[in-house]
């Protein structure tokens, strides 16, 4: 692994990085610079379950009585998808009636679309180039398939009302993968050792507000899923985005427009990373930048464990975990739920008789949506209690109850763990 300054030869002057470009399309622009403050036009603005109401609450408290471009905003609904009480009932009918009275077509209710940072993925309904607001943080997985997500957070109250918010144009930093990940070792746990690495200053560079761009020819070895567990697991550093600098297998980019970085574009560093000196990580609880090897924390007892969420929700995920536990049964113990990230991934894996491995093991599948990481609404942690999940986060309180531990981890690392009753190595 080494790093490199930026690149700066009279040849790179007018070159530009794939999130430059795709500023510049939404300012209408040529060129966009680096720490340049503009006004950028996304082409879509998504809105989980959690934040419609107080939006709606704040523009009419405001004398806003409709929303600025009704057709290019999206409601999700996914942190309570399975009302468990009488409130996220009353706010699952207050959503509706927004959606109406705002005139919001592109809403994905109970049951219409899933995690709401995976089923646009596989929908299609985000796509290779295009550039987006959300109010949530984890909408850097579409940098999965080349498109680029900002998190804007409250202030998509702003957007809701005017089309757009000052956004400054985040500088971009490299990371060329080479080589391929060994068995056992997964694309979270890439992720999970950059944040650390990161984190801690190993390579002395800023990362708070930088677009993290990986490329190289490892990226050959990484297929969707492992792209999108790869963006979400260095999101929680306070990255601005997380980009592939090429297409995934079968996505089709056919009429995208450019969303590739060019030859000499102005990066502010470049990482070169081994993808096969990768070990099984853990990331400890309070927070995925507290990567550690799994092998060091082995023994250590569960009473929970969690694949799903939009940390690692595809397909892909599962049949990986299902691999493993097939014909195997999880540890007296410890409660392990499934959930799939999309309707349509929950289908397929009833299909193909994926859904009755993790049944036939003792786990249980959830509804599609984010699951325990939501806070806890569904399949929580009681105090005391140990989790190992493949969770966006694990922050003090993320799955319930605050006094509990939150380990991360891969599909085969929860796997292996659920399948020991403690934390585990997949390799082993």
């Amino acid at each position: 692994m080494g790093i490199s300054d930026q690149n700066d030869s009279p040849s790179a002057v007018r070159a530009m990085t794939a999130a430059q470009k795709m500023f510049a399309r939404a300012c209408n622009r040529d060129w966009v610079t680096p720490g340049e403050v503009v006004y950028p036009n996304p082409e879509m603005l998504i809105i989980h379950d959690g934040f419609v109401e107080t939006a709606y609450k704040e523009l009419n408290g405001l004398g806003y009585g409709q929303i600025t471009s009704p057709e290019k905003v999206v409601f999700v609904t996914d942190h309570e998808v399975s009302y468990s009480t009488p409130r996220a009932v009353e706010r699952g009918r207050n959503i509706r009636s927004i959606a109406n009275a705002w005139h919001v077509e592109q809403f994905f209710d109970v049951g219409r679309g899933g995690q709401g940072h995976i089923f646009p993925i596989e929908s299609g309904l985000v796509r290779p180039g295009m550039f987006l607001m959300c109010y949530d943080m984890h909408c850097t997985n579409f940098g999965a398939v080349g498109a680029l997500a900002m998190a804007v957070g409250p202030e998509v109250t702003s957007v809701l009302a005017t089309g757009t918010i000052w956004t400054e144009v985040p500088h971009t930093v490299s990371i060329r993968l080479q080589g391929q990940l060994p068995q056992g070792s997964h694309a979270r746990d890439v992720g999970f050792m950059l944040a650390h690495g990161f984190a801690s200053g190993r390579w002395n560079l800023k990362h708070d507000y930088r677009v993290i761009e990986f490329g190289g020819p490892g990226l050959a070895g990484l297929e969707l899923a492992a792209r999108v567990a790869l963006c979400n697991s260095v999101t929680e550093m306070g990255v601005a985005n997380v980009l592939f600098n090429g297409p995934p297998p079968g996505i089709n980019i056919e009429g995208a427009p450019d969303f590739l970085s060019d030859p000499g574009a102005p990066y502010e560093a470049t990482i070169d990373f081994d993808l096969s000196s990768v070990q099984p990580q853990l990331a400890l609880p309070g927070g995925p930048d507290r990567a550690a090897n799994v092998v060091d924390h082995v023994g250590r007892s569960i009473n929970h464990a969690v694949i799903g969420s939009c940390g690692s929700g595809m397909y892909q995920d599962f049949v990986d975990a299902a691999n493993m536990m097939r014909g195997r049964r999880v540890a007296d113990g410890v409660r392990m739920f499934v959930v799939p990230g999309t309707p349509a991934t929950a289908k397929r894996l009833a299909d193909e008789g994926i859904s009755q491995v993790f049944m036939d093991a003792g786990a249980m599948i959830l509804p599609s949506g984010c699951g325990p990481c939501a806070g806890g609404s569904m399949g929580p942690l009681g105090p005391g209690e140990v989790s190992i999940a493949t969770a966006a986060t694990n922050h003090s309180g993320r799955f319930g109850a605050k006094e509990a531990e939150i380990y991360l981890g891969s599909p085969l690392t929860v796997a292996a763990s659920a399948l020991s009753g403690c934390l585990a190595d997949p390799r082993q």
